[in-house]
């Protein structure tokens, strides 16, 4: 049999209402008016029939909401989609085996609160975040209590990269240009995120915590080997074995992370 851990869906009731807000999110949302099996589960399911053998984990997809609405609202429309999934879930197991929680980021008790709800009462497998948090690094004190309950139930934190278009590439520009954001901006957030959680001893205050990156780790396992010699070049300008904080060579911690395999396939074009 095979999982898909990071099996995105839009669900209709919880688009309906995100919809509200697209103007916020041009071009998610272009990307998404494309992708009908986001939210036609039953057109889902006849393509998962045809395979027989694989099973999907849903997770919801983008924007992040704590970007798009105030907290009140993100906290409703995060019980709504959670909800939602958890009734695909229970009444479509053959396909659909498990869930991710949408948490409302922007309010971090009722996120908190949210997490605890969808995996005590809607039996979820973990919760997702996004390489940002409204602007904040994933290392930020903010994220904490988070942390502290995911590793306290022994369940994985999902994280998607989070970079838009109309995020630069350059400062003297306003957008992105040529996809670069997602094509190349998403591997770098996600690597980004992994070396600030490394080096903020997140392994180290929540030694059983996990973490399940998108798209294969980002940079991470393609560029393990120059990682390992600049940071060895770090150590040695320091004159210590181990960074600020840390036990072991962040090369270790950075292999205690998991991965999804969804890299849009193995290049032939190199």
């Amino acid at each position: 049999m095979i999982i898909d851990i990071a099996a995105h869906v839009m669900l209709p009731k919880y688009k309906e209402r995100l919809y509200k807000y697209s103007h916020k999110f041009p071009t998610e949302k272009a990307v998404q008016d494309k992708r009908p099996l986001l939210t036609d589960y039953e057109a889902r399911m006849e393509k998962l029939a045809k395979y027989g053998n694989i099973v999907q984990v849903i997770t919801t997809t983008m924007p992040p909401i704590e970007e798009i609405v105030e907290p009140k609202e993100a906290v409703d429309l995060a019980r709504l989609c959670n909800d939602e999934m958890a009734e695909l879930v229970a009444k479509y197991p053959k396909y659909f085996i498990g869930a991710v929680a949408n948490l409302p980021l922007n309010n971090i008790d009722a996120s908190l609160e949210e997490a605890e709800r969808a995996i005590k009462e809607l039996g979820f497998k973990g919760v997702q975040i996004y390489t940002r948090v409204n602007g904040r690094p994933l290392s930020s004190d903010y994220l904490m209590p988070l942390y502290k309950l995911m590793a306290e139930y022994d369940l994985p934190i999902w994280i998607h990269p989070m970079r838009s278009s109309n995020q630069p590439d350059y400062p003297t520009e306003t957008i992105s240009y040529n996809q670069i954001f997602s094509i190349y901006g998403w591997p770098y957030d996600t690597t980004a995120a992994m070396v600030r959680l490394v080096f903020a001893g997140i392994f180290e205050k929540f030694p059983n915590i996990k973490f399940i990156t998108h798209h294969f780790g980002g940079m991470v396992p393609f560029y393990a080997d120059r990682a390992f010699v600049h940071w060895n070049n770090g150590l040695e300008r320091l004159g210590t074995d181990h960074f600020p904080g840390l036990t072991k060579h962040p090369i270790e911690y950075l292999k205690m992370f998991y991965a999804d395999t969804a890299t849009n396939g193995n290049s032939t074009h190199s």
